[in-house]
């Protein structure tokens, strides 16, 4: 850390609070220069002390701007990562709309999640990987940001994690074929579309090159910075399959996968 702790709490203090009162604040890096991934990372740890202390349980990590040809245009500089909450993760089964009316700056991503079945180990390649993953479900990640114009530094989108929710569609069983799962997950594409005609096509190979070279990456990253470890039962989603795209309340979206064992999926934003 760079940071002095008192700033870093107080950092803490302002992400809780734009969850609370939700509305749009300076990124931190422009106020404080040197705050980098390391200070970021404090910032989630204290948030998650805070947050299990009231009640919520982590079920998983989120993983954020894993598509490199997007990170000028949010003038970042790599991936980030933080915790899923039970609160904002839900089934499409049993959500079909999700209220964000009064959220900033909010986009629609599809991504795929992973269902692990055992702790991976940093020094696991993507093959190895395959044997701690359960399932595989499409989802919709719906983002904000409480930076205006989503202009910010990769520690200000750590610290804060982007996220309003996460919602699964049909969790898919790959412990009967995961090599051929493995292929699929790097091959197969998307469409991410809209009612009123916004639409982007991508793809498992725009996630790091694979959603399981997404895992890889959060593993080694979870070391590095000090994250609580993965263990069997978490669920990660592994970053946007296409370009994010902006969302306001009042719009129906549609992910639709080519040649790979996913159905569509659609959500309501009310």
């Amino acid at each position: 850390m760079q940071l002095p702790k008192n700033i870093l709490s107080d950092i803490a203090d302002e992400v809780q609070n734009t969850r609370d009162v939700l509305r749009e604040v300076s990124p931190f890096t422009s106020r404080y220069p040197n705050f980098g991934l390391a200070d970021a990372y404090w910032v989630v740890e204290e948030i998650r002390r805070r947050r299990e202390a009231n009640g919520e349980r982590i079920v998983g990590r989120k993983i954020g701007f894993t598509n490199s040809a997007a990170w000028a245009g949010y003038g970042i500089s790599g991936p980030i990562w933080n915790y899923l909450y039970d609160q904002t993760t839900f089934d499409l089964g049993v959500k079909t709309s999700l209220a964000v009316a009064h959220w900033p700056n909010v986009r629609m991503e599809a991504e795929v999640a992973l269902g692990l079945c055992a702790p991976p180990d940093p020094r696991m390649d993507e093959h190895d990987l395959l044997s701690c993953v359960e399932w595989a479900a499409l989802g919709f990640e719906v983002c904000t940001s409480i930076f205006p114009e989503w202009r910010f530094n990769v520690a200000d989108a750590a610290a804060t994690g982007v996220h309003v929710a996460l919602l699964l569609g049909s969790r898919h069983s790959i412990k009967s074929d995961r090599e051929r799962w493995g292929k699929q997950l790097h091959s197969f594409s998307v469409t991410l579309a809209c009612e009123n005609g916004s639409a982007a096509v991508g793809g498992g190979s725009q996630v790091l090159g694979s959603p399981l070279a997404a895992l890889a990456y959060l593993v080694r990253e979870l070391e590095r910075f000090g994250g609580q470890p993965l263990k069997s039962g978490d669920i990660v989603t592994t970053g946007t399959l296409t370009v994010a795209l902006p969302a306001q309340s009042g719009q129906r979206w549609r992910a639709q996968p080519l040649e790979i064992p996913f159905k569509d999926i659609s959500l309501d934003l009310v």
